[in-house]
């Protein structure tokens, strides 16, 4: 850890929590370059390196793109592991309480397709991210968004065995994981990008839940109490309970105003109850909301 200083400033240099580490903003002192180190805990050294950093690690050094943030080197030292990552300035969440009033229409669009390229490139090497949320999300000073904390990123692939219930910030949960569904697929990725979706144009979380209950039912008062004719199957999921209220489908233009027909209609196929029907990072690339849309990143 000799090459790598750690820059002290207010509250320590420390840069942010990730799922299973502190972040610090550190110097490489063989390149004079600033980095991010994630120090990941031990939690019992002769345990060895806990699974979701080797996770991280291995997913990592897989995924090269542009809209994913670089791993550079890996250390292990005095019982703790230390992930060198490249230094991003900010996160989503922070660029959006920063911005002066609301983000402009190209802005929006241009990190909806960086955030889905970077989940494509994912998705198309067998791994879900399946923590998506703007505080994941990097954004640097020429406006380059990349995916950050892989902590929970799961490599998948067929058949899809059932996985554990407790991924994803509440906010940006996937209903069939609020009601119980154990085998998932990229699918929950798409969920949340058309949450962040509408929060990058608002300014505003979309479903602020702050229980898992609460969480179905702000769901369910935007997007109309599911049935089987919406959604094939949910009545057999372990939580559906027949005796939740029913609310109508709303207009989502009414939460989403400052997107134009083209991205509603996006919003739209992202926000689709059924798994299954849900657009593709790959497709939604494609969708006509991107027609003209050349990053100039």
């Amino acid at each position: 850890m000799e090459r790598y200083q750690r820059i002290e400033k207010g509250g320590g240099g420390n840069i942010g929590e990730g799922t299973y580490g502190v972040v610090y903003k550190a110097k490489d002192k063989k390149t004079d370059e600033i980095v991010a180190l994630k120090r990941i805990r031990l939690e019992v050294e002769d345990e060895g390196i806990p699974s979701t950093a080797l996770r991280e690690i291995s997913l990592l050094r897989e995924l090269q793109h542009p809209n994913i943030v670089q791993l550079r080197d890996c250390i292990q030292s005095e019982g703790k592991l230390y992930l060198i990552f490249e230094f991003v300035d900010r996160d989503l969440k922070k660029y959006l309480e920063a911005a002066a009033g609301l983000l402009d229409a190209s802005r929006v669009r241009s990190f909806a397709h960086q955030l889905l390229a970077g989940l494509e490139f994912c998705h198309a090497r067998g791994v879900m991210h399946r923590d998506l949320k703007p505080q994941n999300l990097l954004v640097s000073r020429e406006g380059r968004l990349k995916l950050a904390d892989f902590g929970l990123a799961r490599a998948f692939c067929p058949p899809l065995r059932p996985l554990t219930h407790e991924v994803v910030t509440l906010w940006y949960r996937p209903p069939e994981i609020l009601l119980g569904a154990h085998v998932y697929a990229p699918p929950v990725d798409l969920w949340a990008v058309g949450a962040i979706l509408v929060e990058m144009v608002t300014k505003r979380p979309l479903f602020p839940g702050d229980s898992e209950v609460d969480e179905l039912f702000k769901i369910f008062q935007v997007m109309g109490t599911p049935t089987e004719d919406t959604w094939p199957g949910v009545t057999g999921l372990q939580d559906w309970n027949p005796a939740f209220p029913v609310w109508p489908r709303k207009l989502l233009s009414v939460y989403a105003p400052g997107l134009n027909a083209a991205g509603l209609d996006l919003l739209e196929r992202l926000l689709v109850y059924s798994p299954s029907k849900r657009i593709s990072a790959k497709k939604a690339l494609a969708h006509p909301y991107f027609d003209g849309f050349s990053e100039g990143v």
